[in-house]
């Protein structure tokens, strides 16, 4: 009976080997994903709460004024902070696109190389 003799370093190379790296690396960018929104409820929720507090707090007509000028820095702090996660949201995209781009490409390459060896070895 013969022995089958199979090398499986092309297909860990090629296969096995990117898809484990690409895992991880989605593994990482959805944790930081999750980590920013979770940040960005908390925040927005207890600037909502706070809001709440403050407006029942309001007793008179000097204090809905107060309340509602109030109001114009809380609509421009929440304006800042949209934009901010907005940006933070697109530099994690734009990082995890570049690096899943590198990937691929050094992939490619350490495909290419074993694909040679393993021309050469027949």
């Amino acid at each position: 009976m013969k022995s089958f003799s199979f090398d499986t370093k092309p297909f860990e190379t090629m296969l096995l080997g990117p898809a484990r790296a690409y895992a991880a690396l989605s593994i990482d960018y959805s944790e930081k994903l999750v980590g920013a929104q979770l940040e960005a409820v908390k925040a927005y929720t207890d600037t909502s709460l706070a809001q709440a507090r403050k407006l029942l707090e309001v007793r008179d007509a000097d204090g809905l004024r107060s309340y509602l000028e109030g109001q114009q820095q809380f609509a421009k702090d929440v304006t800042e902070r949209l934009k901010g996660d907005a940006e933070k949201a697109v530099t994690l995209h734009q990082d995890f696109f570049q690096q899943s781009q590198k990937l691929a490409e050094s992939s490619l390459q350490e495909a290419q190389k074993v694909a040679q060896s393993q021309t050469a070895k027949a």
